[in-house]
This record gives structure tokens, sequence and C-alpha cells, in this order.
């Protein structure tokens, strides 16, 4: 905490570790001479070379030596590449190893972070779990250990279907995917409690959040919505977990919808709606097309004087050539004998 009160953030400091081969040689040629230097002091002892008090010393010093080097031994560690190993040393970050290989750092780093609620999928499952986990005789079991160690490679989210109502208060199902990684590993580690059930519920909540700015459909003129909006929607979604997770050191590399549709209870209601407008915007393009085409077989007619037609007669084969033109069936002609006012 800082002066006036808020929280300050942690910041990576990027360090290099000792080579691990160079000191695995070492090491275990100082605990070699301390046994061998414990085996002589005893066999020097054995046969009357050293008096009682300087053998006593020479053994205890040989003993100290190579528990020196065991205990040097265990500051040995490996990283994989896109793998990181933060140091902290009695509670104090001191750095972040990034190079892969075999490294030798103190050993008295800790190899955890310290403990946490186990990631759920949802916020509910993770308070039930820490509740259980305070109950007498639970053991705690909800509880993780968090290495010290964070992948720093990429991750996949894919959420739950999350029900929601959009922008017109129309209850929709939405699920997205997530693709990130973790950027700065000091933020990830010491800024949230679990980096990883942060990204979790973070992106839920930002899919939640993106969801109730937009309609689903239908949207006004030249609105966008979550169905026509694509990739505008996908960077609108990515700049908000951007927002949010970067107080984890987390980057977002992409956010798209996966899954998107009208909640169960009002589905067949808005199927209805869709396959009217899809009716009625047929019908226009074929009351159109059917103007159109009556337009210009009365135009030609009167142009290539191959009739004269009038008023009641134009408005007696306007109507035939509608009904043949946006009938919905087949129409059976009516072939006239008589005159043409007959």
């Amino acid at each position: 905490m800082s002066a006036n009160g808020t929280r300050s953030m942690t910041h990576e400091r990027e360090v290099r570790a000792f080579n691990g081969w160079g000191m695995l040689f070492f090491n275990l040629a100082v605990l070699a001479a301390g046994i061998v230097s414990l085996i002589l002091t005893v066999d020097a002892a054995a046969g009357d070379e050293l008096s009682p008090g300087t053998a006593v010393l020479r053994a205890f010093a040989s003993v100290l030596v190579a528990a020196v080097a065991g205990l040097l031994l265990a500051g040995h560690f490996t990283l994989q590449p896109n793998e990181a190993r933060v140091l902290i040393l009695f509670g104090s970050y001191k750095g972040t190893v990034r190079r892969s290989g075999f490294h030798w750092a103190n050993p008295f780093y800790s190899r955890n972070r310290g403990r946490s609620p186990s990631p759920s999928t949802s916020t509910g499952e993770t308070q039930m779990k820490a509740a259980f986990a305070r109950m007498p005789g639970s053991g705690g079991h909800s509880h993780q250990v968090l290495s010290s160690k964070l992948s720093l490679r990429a991750h996949n989210f894919n959420s739950d279907k999350l029900k929601v109502n959009d922008k017109r208060g129309n209850p929709v199902e939405i699920a997205a995917v997530v693709v990130w990684r973790v950027d700065d590993t000091a933020q990830a580690a010491f800024d949230v409690d679990n980096y990883e059930s942060y990204v979790q519920v973070q992106s839920e909540s930002a899919i939640r959040s993106i969801a109730s700015l937009y309609a689903y459909d239908h949207g006004e003129e030249e609105e966008m919505t979550l169905r026509s909006g694509g990739d505008e929607v996908s960077r609108a979604l990515e700049n908000e977990l951007g927002a949010r997770l970067a107080k984890a050191g987390v980057v977002v590399d992409e956010a798209r919808i996966t899954h998107l549709a009208y909640a169960p209870e009002i589905a067949p209601a808005m199927l209805r709606r869709q396959q009217a407008e899809a009716i009625i915007a047929a019908r226009r393009a074929i009351v159109l097309g059917a103007v159109s085409m009556v337009d210009m077989a009365l135009r030609d007619l009167d142009e290539k004087n191959v009739v004269k037609l009038d008023d009641e007669r134009k408005a007696a084969m306007v109507s035939n050539l509608m009904v043949v033109l946006c009938g919905t069936s087949e129409t059976s002609p009516v072939i006239n004998t008589g005159t043409l006012y007959t």
C-alpha cells in the first residue's frame, strides 16, 4: 500500500541465474571433498595420528562442508521455453528468470508463492469450495499450492454459455473464446490471488458487459448488432478484456464470440418473427419485380402497336399478370375464344 492508501502495482524485474551445470560440478566437488575429508579424519583418528579435539573439529568441519554442499544442490532448477520463475526470498520479490535451461539460484528462494482456492467454472463454486475448506475436518482440499513457475505460453479460455440480456432486454445465450498469455510475471504472481481464476472470472464479466451494449439483431439503421458486428464486436470484447486483465499482467491476443443464440424461452417466438420478416422481404421483392414486368409488357405492347387497350382492359390485364406473377402456386390459363370485348 502507498502512503495515500492506494495499492501499488508490482513490476517485473528480469534477472539471470547462475549456469546450472557449472554450479552442479562445483557443488558435487564440494560434497565429495567433505565426504573424503570426513573419511580421512576418521581414519587418522583411528590411527592415533590426531588428537581427540582436533579430530572432532575436523570431523565437524567435514560434515558442515558436506551439508552446505547438499543444501546448495537444492538450488538447481530447470525452465522450459516460454516458462519463467519468480524468485521470492523470505516473502520479498527479487526478480524473474525467463531464460530457458538448467539454472542455479539461492536455495532459500521459495518454491511456491502461497495457496489459493482452486480454479472453478463459476464464482459461486469457488465460494462453496472456500466455505467447505473452512469447515472443521475438511482438510482444506479446495486450496492449491501456487508454484513459483509461471507459463508464458498462449492459453485458450472457452467460456460457458452465458445467459444475458442484450441492449433491447432480450435474453440471449452467448459464449466466447479468449486467447491470452502472461506478459508481466510479477503482476500475475503478486497483484492477484490466482491469475488463471482471475482471467476466467473477468472474461465472463467482460462478455456479459459487451453483450448488454448491442442488440442481438434487428438494430436500427446502421446500428451494430451482435450478429452483424463480427470483427467490430470482437475488437470491442478484446479491448474490454485488455483493460480488465492488465491488472494481472495478462495480455489478450484474440477474443471471439463462438456461440450466439436467443434464450430457449423466446427462441420460438423470435424464429417466427424472423420467418415472417423473411416472407415479407421475399414478397416485397416479388411485387417489385412483377410491377416492373407488367410495366414493361404494357409499354412494349403500346410501342409496337400490337394491340390498343383502353384503361379498363389495361386494368384487367394488369390484374391478371399480377396474379400470375405474384401467386404462390402455378395458375391454369383460360383461353378466350370470343372477341376481346366479349
